[in-house]
């Protein structure tokens, strides 16, 4: 088990315990908790949920704790400024779709091996005479000693005071469900410790608290985030996951081989030394990359299929087969309206910006500026596409009308990491 969480984890509270733990022969709890913040799931998160997961196929009992109580304070990890607290109904939608994630991943459907159970269930109704002798159990100074806050207030920020009782509160979980393990990110390494604090003190057995190695997401500075679009989420199909980890940067193809895949670290190094001595093009390594991402999360034959899709498409500089068909009313626009007509929900300037690199193409021809006349005749068909992963086959009909759009999808997806290396389509290269 230490074996298999080795390349993955960040650090262990404390290893010692950990050994101690799985040598017992005893069932665990493991706690796995999780405000509901977002109502989506991403590579990140993946990397805890396959770590538990092993727990569960040795026969351990994850318990996933929906912090619908703690949601409503808001964690401020992380964060420069209070995160916004959310309704009380956003939280329950948000959680159905957490646990539904979650599955694909998690066995949920064995009560010996998976539970779910809501903090409000102690929170709600905690008497404020409990609350205050909890809070008597940790001093101010320790609240204060978080990194985070200290270098809020140093910044000339302010720290409020429900954010200082945040940790007493996610730490205090881990008493109301006697948890034996929690993994965590390592953003979380404060949060938990506070449990193995009030643990103690109610008497148990603290807590074994393993965090996890956080990367870079798909921008190449800051972790995955919704917000940010620098995501691979577990909803992805595998086209789009193939597609968004093909646009990493390629300084983080040997850490995302680390953390998010299960090649084997000899195959990693090997890549690693290709890479740094010039001998392995970084297209090729980020393909073994995106397959093995899109293999873990879909299966292999999804992730064979997709990577023989982005070969034919951006090496072979086909057209996609599958590509969404467009049926548009026949006259005039300008490239703007036409391209927006087709992407109603991205912004009208970052079209424009595409329009203006040259990364907008009818059939073969660049469009080089949002203002040009595009004449589109009864019975015209083409083939349009908008900057390096979105296609359509446009149908023009006789009479003017909306547009409509039917088919399949193109691969989506962060820009960047696409130019073409000295390798050719065949071969790793690595």
């Amino acid at each position: 088990m230490i074996e298999a969480f080795a390349r993955t984890t960040d650090g262990i509270v404390s290893l010692a315990e950990f050994r101690r733990l799985l040598d017992s022969g005893r069932r665990l709890t493991v706690k796995f908790g999780a405000d509901v913040t977002a109502p989506f799931l991403h590579l990140g998160h993946a990397v805890n949920l396959w770590m538990m997961r092993e727990m569960q196929e040795r026969g351990h009992h994850v318990v996933f704790l929906v912090g619908d109580f703690t949601t409503l304070v808001g964690d401020p990890s992380g964060l420069a400024a209070a995160r916004a607290a959310r309704r009380a109904g956003e939280i329950a939608e948000d959680a159905a779709a957490f646990l539904r994630q979650a599955g694909r991943i998690l066995v949920t459907d064995d009560p010996a091996l998976f539970s779910v159970r809501r903090n409000s269930e102690w929170w709600a109704g905690k008497p404020l005479a409990e609350f205050l002798a909890m809070l008597a159990e940790v001093t101010a100074s320790r609240l204060m000693s978080r990194d985070m806050f200290r270098a809020r207030l140093e910044a000339g920020g302010e720290v409020r005071a429900h954010e200082l009782v945040y940790p007493v509160l996610q730490g205090r979980d881990s008493v109301e469900l006697g948890a034996d393990l929690t993994i965590v990110g390592s953003d979380q390494l404060f949060n938990e410790s506070m449990g193995r604090h009030f643990q103690e003190k109610a008497g148990q057995k603290p807590q074994v608290i393993v965090t996890t190695r956080i990367t870079p997401g798909l921008d190449g500075r800051r972790k995955q985030s919704k917000s940010l679009g620098n995501f691979v989420g577990l909803e992805d199909g595998p086209r789009d996951a193939f597609g968004k980890v093909m646009s990493l940067p390629d300084g983080l193809v040997v850490q995302w081989l680390e953390v998010y895949t299960t090649v084997p670290p000899g195959r990693v190094r090997e890549i690693e030394r290709a890479l740094a001595g010039g001998g392995c093009n970084p297209m090729d390594a980020k393909r073994e990359l995106a397959r093995a991402v899109t293999a873990r999360l879909h299966g292999e034959a999804s992730a064979a299929a997709e990577e023989s899709w982005f070969l034919d498409t951006f090496r072979g500089r086909g057209f996609p087969e599958d590509a969404p068909v467009a049926s548009l009313a026949s006259g005039g626009r300008k490239a703007l309206d036409l391209v927006a007509e087709l992407e109603p929900g991205s912004s009208r300037n970052a079209l424009r910006r595409l329009l203006m690199e040259g990364a907008v193409e009818l059939d073969g021809r660049r469009l080089g500026s949002a203002d040009e006349a595009i004449v589109l005749p009864p019975g015209f068909s083409g083939k349009l596409r908008v900057g390096r992963r979105r296609f359509f086959r446009i149908v023009v009909a006789g009479v003017s009308g909306g547009a409509g759009v039917s088919g399949g999808a193109g691969v989506s997806g962060g820009a960047g990491g696409l130019a073409e290396g000295p390798g050719g389509p065949t071969g790793w290269g690595c």
